[in-house]
């Protein structure tokens, strides 16, 4: 057992990590599982996505054709996501943050930033027995990348800016788990060097 580790399997520590991926490459697990072992709390930009819906008496569906068509509710779940950032990344404790552009929208407050992925044959069977199904999932992603892209200048394709990108087809939830404890527990902020620098976004 680590340096880092407690008794109870717990790592102690206070990084602030986002973790970021397309629908069906883990990242609900993987947060799930990092809660747990860092003892945190996590906030989930789907979840702030189904509150907005809940709050204008919306269905999922509903709500995604209308962020298509403006900037306001997209720009309304980014700015919750940035005050969660702001308050959580200033609490000199760990925090978990989820969301396609939770990276981005952290800024300086992340301390170690994901990005997860897999092969869209896999994605897609993972996500088969979900209430979105396959092609709402994919209509999604494509509006989510155009709006990125038109609102605030980011490429998803671009994965230089994680500080971690894995596939999440080559090793099971424990092995995917594993890998990121590796990188929590063998952080040393005294050889730090620095992330790669976050651009502002103006939302």
């Amino acid at each position: 057992m680590s340096e880092g580790e407690r008794d109870d399997g717990r790592i102690d520590t206070d990084l602030f990590i986002t973790v970021s991926g397309p629908p069906g490459c883990g990242v609900t697990t993987l947060c799930e599982q990092l809660s747990e072992r860092l003892d945190c709390g996590y906030a989930s930009g789907g979840e702030v996505f189904r509150e907005i819906a809940e709050e204008r008496g919306m269905s999922l569906t509903q709500l995604t054709a209308e962020a298509s068509g403006s900037d306001e509710l997209d720009r309304k779940l980014d700015r919750r996501l940035q005050q969660i950032a702001e308050k959580w990344g200033g609490a000199d404790r760990a925090f978990v943050l989820e969301s396609r552009l939770a990276g981005y929208i952290a800024a300086g407050h992340a301390d170690l930033r994901i990005w997860l992925d897999a092969p869209e044959e896999v994605r897609v069977d993972r996500t088969s027995d979900r209430e979105e199904i396959s092609a709402e999932m994919r209509v999604r992603e494509v509006i989510e990348e155009k709006r990125y892209e038109t609102y605030y200048g980011v490429d998803l394709g671009n994965r230089s800016f994680y500080d971690l990108s894995i596939n999440t087809a080559r090793w099971s939830p424990e092995g995917v788990l594993s890998i990121v404890v590796a990188a929590i527990e063998s952080y040393d902020p005294e050889t730090d060097e620095g992330p790669f620098e976050t651009p502002d976004l103006n939302l």
